[in-house]
């Protein structure tokens, strides 16, 4: 594909560069996130031959980390001659990642400014309410963390379509309403892992000089991956030119924008905001790199072990839930005439030598149920999700209705929710920053740098007793804390009604 990218040159992003990157793209990267988003939403899709033509029955994503004595499957053949067993999956990936959305975004945020005068502070927070509210508001911020949690790490892209050039200027400053009635045309988008793609500074990793955006194109045609390998290995055997991209491209870095439709440059213009309009966000932080951590890769080898043992009980059940018997010396016994065995029927003969022996029945096997409520227990420990987080509570658990009690048993996850926290609001507030200066740029409403300072306020994960909450905002308003801080806490806005 010939990409034209002489206003990139000046950051080391050539041709060459951008198509090494994006085959890297797509040689490691998304098989990875393909992976782990195959083990959080475990769907079922049929089994594909080599020229992706389907092959053998359906199956569930999780069942590829079961070993082959399950699933008959050795590499890519699937031996027919294989018995067939019991296949059981159990996904305890899935609810464990909803836990989680629901502490960090169960309740909207509140956005606080920093800037000096109050007026332009709540100018400002009614500007980012609007902003986020449009986008999507609290279901944009679940499927934020949603992603981000699956993938390791998630972007947030701002698109000021229609705002530059629209005319606010002067009419607009000053004017609350008619700012936030042109700020509601901006939009906040996620932008996953596996659709975009990071040119990272060389000398800081925490810096982007460009940030390329993939998206199929509408109406491309779309091969299976194992059959569009399959066809390019042959093309490029031949000597034929390789087909082009079935997407639209688009690069942007904080000086240039072009947008490529297949191999056609359809747009190449200057950046008008100055910035790269991407916040990154780490799911987890990971020291000196650009990759956050993700909660499905390390519950992955768990999983498989969980699926397996619940596979074989399944297996060791089905072989020994009837009892057996084994007739010597019976005459007539299982000749097909009547019953074998039933409630009152009796067998007898002279043959002294006659035997019946039982077998069978399933029995109790305390070293399995141990082993599966261990690889339960290292899930939890894993995620730091327990099964309480979900709502299932035990009788041993005693007296939870206490706050207290409840952070106590949720520790861990309360501490997992807290360290997000951070770099989920450092994303956040990059993109309030961003939005405000696109607002500045375009004339609408002017900030500096040290009005565009914003404090996210989360929400308590426990709920808390009222009373306490409402004595303890008094407090805090009698040792001089920004009334709108304690409000924030309190779950109002200072513009709510009846708030005064």
């Amino acid at each position: 594909m010939a990409f034209q990218l002489g206003p990139f040159s000046g950051i080391g992003l050539s041709a060459p560069a951008l198509a090494g990157l994006l085959d890297e793209h797509d040689r490691v990267a998304r098989p990875r996130y393909e992976r782990l988003w195959s083990y959080y939403r475990n769907p079922e899709a049929p089994r594909r031959g080599l020229f992706g033509e389907p092959d053998g029955p359906r199956r569930l994503a999780q069942e590829r980390g079961l070993p082959s004595r399950l699933t008959g499957v050795r590499g890519a053949i699937r031996d027919d001659r294989a018995a067939a067993r019991e296949i059981v999956i159990e996904n305890d990936i899935a609810w464990r990642l909803h836990a989680m959305v629901d502490f960090m975004f169960g309740k909207p945020i509140s956005f606080l400014s920093t800037a000096a005068d109050a007026s332009k502070r709540e100018t400002i927070q009614r500007v980012l309410d609007a902003v986020f509210e449009a986008s999507g508001g609290i279901a944009l911020l679940q499927d934020m963390a949603l992603l981000g949690g699956v993938h390791g790490h998630v972007a947030l892209r701002l698109r000021t379509d229609g705002l530059f050039g629209d005319g606010g200027g002067a009419n607009a400053r000053g004017d609350a309403d008619r700012v936030i009635d042109l700020a509601s045309k901006l939009r906040v988008e996620i932008v996953e892992a596996p659709r975009g793609v990071a040119q990272v500074n060389a000398s800081d990793y925490r810096v982007l000089d460009a940030f390329v955006l993939r998206a199929p194109m509408p109406g491309a045609e779309r091969e299976e991956a194992p059959r569009a390998r399959f066809l390019e290995s042959i093309r490029d055997r031949v000597g034929l030119p390789r087909r082009g991209r079935g997407e639209l491209l688009e690069v942007v870095s904080a000086a240039w924008r072009q947008v490529y439709a297949g191999e056609r440059l359809v747009v190449d213009e200057p950046n008008e905001l100055g910035a790269i309009p991407v916040a990154h966000i780490q799911n987890i932080s990971q020291p000196l790199r650009y990759e956050g951590q993700s909660e499905v890769e390390p519950l992955i080898p768990l999983q498989d072990e969980l699926n397996t043992r619940l596979s074989d009980r399944a297996n060791r059940v089905t072989m020994q839930s009837f009892k057996m018997y084994l007739a010597k010396g019976l005459d007539g016994f299982g000749d097909g005439a009547a019953p074998v065995v039933g409630p009152g029927r009796v067998w007898t003969t002279d043959n002294p030598d006659a035997s019946m022996e039982t077998f069978g029945g399933d029995a109790a096997s305390p070293s399995e149920d141990r082993h599966i409520d261990e690889v339960r227990a290292a899930l939890d420990k894993a995620s730091s999700v327990t099964p309480l987080a979900a709502g299932v509570v035990e009788a041993r658990l005693g007296n939870l209705t206490s706050s207290t009690a409840l952070r106590i048993t949720l520790l861990g996850l309360l501490a997992k929710t807290a360290r997000k926290q951070v770099t989920y609001g450092r994303g956040l507030g990059e993109m309030a920053g961003l939005i405000l200066r696109a607002l500045d740029v375009a004339g609408v409403y002017s900030t500096s740098d040290r009005d565009r300072g914003v404090r996210i306020q989360w929400p308590e994960a426990i709920p808390t007793d009222e009373r306490e909450s409402l004595e303890s905002a008094r407090i805090k308003l009698e040792l001089g804390v920004p009334r709108e801080r304690v409000l924030a806490e309190l779950g109002y806005a200072p513009t709510d009604p009846g708030v005064v």
